[in-house]
Formats: C-alpha cells, sequence, structure tokens
C-alpha cells in the first residue's frame, strides 16, 4: 500500500466552492426541506440538487462549528464522500491503513480490507470543517442553504400531514415558517421534529454514550492506524466495560481521543469523565495524553443505535442519521449510514415528487421507510443482539481477551462489526456474515402507535 498522504492545511485556491450568502434566496418554499446540515443532511441536499430537486437545507449554526466525534471515517464512509466527488486525496485529509487492536498488554494491527464495493483506506477529518465542506457540497450542486436557521416544530395540514416547518431565523431570530410537500428530518440525536409528532425511541433498543477531546501528540499524530483500546476496566472492580477507547491521528500535531460504552444498567456505565481519566493513565506518557496537552474541553454526545426510533417515515416528513437512531450498534459508527440514508431519501423524493399530489405520491415516499430496513434492518437486529450480548461481563471479557490473538479472526471480525462485505459474496467472511443477518428477523419495523401530531406540531 501506498505510504498515505499527511494533512496539510487547506489552501485559499483548493477550498469548498462557497455557499450563497444568507439571504440571497429567500424564497420560503422549496419541493424539499431538510432539516440539519450534518452529513446525512448535506448528503440528502446534495443528491436531491443533483436529481434536479428545489431543495431547501437549514442549519440552526453556522459554519465553522463543533461537534462531538471521533473525527474517524471507515472505507464505508469514504465511499460516501467518493459519491459526493469528494477529493480525499486533496489537503485536509489524513488517511489511515486500518485498525490496531490494543487488549491486556497485547495489540494487534489489521488493513482495512479492498472490497469491490468498498476502497481499503479510511480517513479522519475533524467536524469543524467537515460538515462545512459537505454542507458547501450541497450548495454548490444547488442546494440553498440556509445558516443560523433553528427550526422548532413540523408544520401539519389538517389530516397531520407534515408540509413544512416553523423556525427561527438569523441573529434576530425571527419567527418564519417554510413549506415543502417533503420535509427531510436530520436533526440529529435530539430528534425534536419526530418527537414533536409523538415519536418516541424505542427503549428495547441500545444507547451509548461517547466523549472525546483532542490532545497536541507529536508522537501519535501521524500515525497509519487507528487505535482501539478494548480493555477499559471500572475502577471499583476492574471489570471489563462494554465499549472502546480511541486514538485517531488527525496528522496536524493533535489527536482525537475519547471513549464510547453502552448505556446498560448491567454494565455499570456511568460516570465517562472518571473512566477517560482511568484510561489514560495507562497510556504512555510520552504520547502526551494528559492534561496539559489538551487542546479544548472533554465533550460528550449521546449515540442512538441500531434503529431505535421507527418508523423512519411518517406522512411528509423522513428520518435519517442520528434521529432515526441509525448509529450501527457493533462500532458507534454514524456518519455513512446517515449519508447512505440521505442519498437514499433523496433517490425516493425525486422520483415521488414526478408523481401528482396523493395517494400514489405518498405510496412512493412511504417506500423509503421500507427500504431502509431491507438494507439495514436485518445488520442492526444482529448488532442489537451483539449488544446485548456485551452487556454481559464474561461475554465482554472473552472477546477482550482473546480479540487480539488471532490475526484471522480479528480480520473477520473488522469487516463485519464495520459492515464492510460484498453483496454477493466474494468470500467466507461475506458468505458468513450474510447467513447470520438472514437468520435474524428481517420484518419491517411496526407502526408506532404514538406517531401523531401533537399540540406542539403547527397546524397549517
Amino acid at each position: 500500500m501506498n505510504a498515505r498522504p499527511r494533512v496539510r492545511t487547506p489552501s485559499a485556491s483548493k477550498a469548498p466552492a462557497a455557499a450563497p450568502p444568507p439571504g440571497a434566496d429567500d424564497r420560503d418554499e422549496a419541493q424539499v426541506i431538510v432539516v440539519g446540515a450534518g452529513p446525512g443532511g448535506s448528503a440528502a441536499a446534495f443528491h436531491l440538487a443533483r436529481h434536479g430537486v428545489d431543495v431547501l437545507l437549514l442549519e440552526k449554526s453556522e459554519f465553522p462549528r463543533e461537534k462531538v466525534c471521533g473525527d474517524g471515517l471507515t472505507p464505508r464512509a469514504v465511499h460516501q464522500l467518493v459519491r459526493m466527488g469528494v477529493d480525499t486525496a486533496a489537503e485536509g485529509w489524513s488517511r489511515n491503513r486500518g485498525l490496531r487492536f490494543v487488549s491486556n498488554g497485547r495489540q494487534l494491527e489489521v488493513d482495512w480490507p479492498e472490497t469491490a464495493r468498498f476502497p481499503g483506506y479510511g480517513l479522519t477529518r475533524t467536524r469543524h470543517d467537515f460538515d462545512d465542506l459537505l454542507a458547501r457540497r450541497a450548495a454548490g450542486a444547488g442546494a440553498r442553504l440556509r445558516t443560523l436557521t433553528k427550526v422548532t416544530a413540523p408544520v401539519c395540514d389538517r389530516t397531520g400531514r407534515v408540509v413544512g416547518v416553523r423556525a427561527l431565523a438569523g441573529t434576530e431570530r425571527r419567527e418564519v415558517t417554510l413549506t415543502a410537500p417533503v420535509v427531510i428530518a436530520a436533526d440529529g440525536a435530539s430528534a425534536r421534529l419526530a418527537l414533536s409528532l409523538g415519536l418516541e425511541r424505542r427503549k428495547d433498543r441500545p444507547v451509548g454514550t461517547a466523549v472525546r477531546r483532542y490532545y497536541r501528540s507529536p508522537a501519535r499524530h501521524q500515525d497509519d492506524y487507528l487505535e482501539s483500546w478494548l480493555d477499559l476496566r471500572r475502577r471499583e472492580d476492574d471489570r471489563v466495560l462494554p465499549g472502546y477507547g480511541w486514538i485517531f491521528p488527525l496528522g496536524d500535531g493533535r489527536v482525537n481521543v475519547g471513549l464510547g460504552v453502552l448505556n446498560e444498567s448491567r454494565t455499570g456505565t456511568g460516570d465517562t469523565r472518571r473512566m477517560m481519566d482511568d484510561w489514560l493513565v495507562r497510556t504512555p506518557p510520552e504520547w502526551g495524553l494528559r492534561e496539559e496537552n489538551a487542546d479544548g474541553p472533554l465533550r460528550g454526545a449521546a449515540l442512538p443505535m441500531g434503529f431505535n426510533r421507527v418508523p423512519h417515515y411518517l406522512p411528509g416528513m423522513m428520518l435519517i442519521g442520528d434521529c432515526g437512531g441509525m448509529v450501527n450498534p457493533c462500532n458507534g459508527e454514524g456518519i455513512p449510514y446517515a449519508m447512505e440514508a440521505g442519498e437514499l431519501a433523496a433517490e425516493i423524493a425525486a422520483q415521488a415528487l414526478v408523481r401528482p399530489e396523493g395517494p400514489r405520491r405518498e405510496r412512493a415516499l412511504a417506500h423509503y421507510a421500507q427500504e431502509i430496513n431491507r438494507r439495514h434492518g436485518g445488520y442492526y437486529r444482529l448488532g442489537n443482539a451483539f449488544s446485548a450480548l456485551m452487556a454481559r461481563p464474561r461475554f465482554t471479557s472473552a472477546v477482550t481477551q482473546k480479540a487480539v490473538k488471532s490475526p484471522a479472526v480479528t480480520r473477520a471480525m473488522v469487516r463485519m462489526l464495520s459492515n464492510l462485505t460484498d453483496d454477493p459474496a466474494a468470500d467466507a467472511t461475506d458468505l458468513l456474515m450474510h447467513v447470520l443477518v438472514r437468520a435474524v428477523s428481517t420484518a419491517a419495523p411496526a407502526r408506532h402507535a404514538s406517531a401523531r401530531s401533537n399540540p406542539r406540531a403547527v397546524t397549517r
């Protein structure tokens, strides 16, 4: 494998195309409104614009902005970036070869697999400008990007169908009503739009917590591997916890250091700050992962996993990304699934909008929930079962003790937990994965009884 390019500060000549200034197009109607300009929302807006759809992309903040994330992108995420025309060899990206697992004093390096669908490398880039780049890609494709626009509620017609949103626009927080026959909710783990329509999180699906902090680390910032520590331990009894710590090189003198754990009563995971401190004191001092080298505060966020909010379509509104619980329950990865859902939502919305308003269009839009379940439902059910096993201390201990002892098993584990398999199956690992997915129920998610308009929704 060729040596990976080192990260460099993007030059002005290679900056993404500038988004239209706020107010350049102040029309309050569109064919599709996308709420949230994270990776999923920007991907949806980009693909909608490429389909010729008039799309309005709303973001509550200004770019660049802070976002809690590990900043690591697997080949699955790289695949989606390439589909958006992003040059991943350009300045600003730091490339990695694979994963390094550390457990019980041992370590094992596993290169990313090269498959027919996914490239054999991963990337890192901070969300500080990653989201900005994708939003500007969407704007460059023709989406109308409006920042400083905080959506507060859906707008529903008399039948309860979503036909727009209410928002506070600009620094003056001016109340506006924006309308469209299709709304795509990409508003993150808060899921305000879905909640305002009564769509609650399923309590039987896993939720995780992730915390991260940046450190200046000349010794580690250009590592060729993303590093995962599998033996996080509880201080009281030295029990191995379900989760992992990470050290992701950014190539700019810093590393992104964090940990993710399952929120589960049996796991005893609670004080993630203390867990982080307990873990980092085990790292070598020369790595610099100490308070005096910290670059910013410790920040945390929820990880809504395993399709823990369904259905993913309510009349007039699609859910993508974290608001739909689309984080992979096996490894806590959310970006590629949000981007994939965004592309799928864009394709289905574009196809639906060429149909006349009424039952035919609604059937086409409702196909989104069925298709996203067909693509990922079986894998996520398998992941939910894996998460349930990881909540059992004996299983967690067995995995962490044996994970780095067999390179062949670990390579297969990486492909399965990162969902980097080909269809149709190209080898034994692919075949095993398909067999396991088929072994779990692939029934479509049931309709949620409380998915209806309530007084918080705005009726037009």
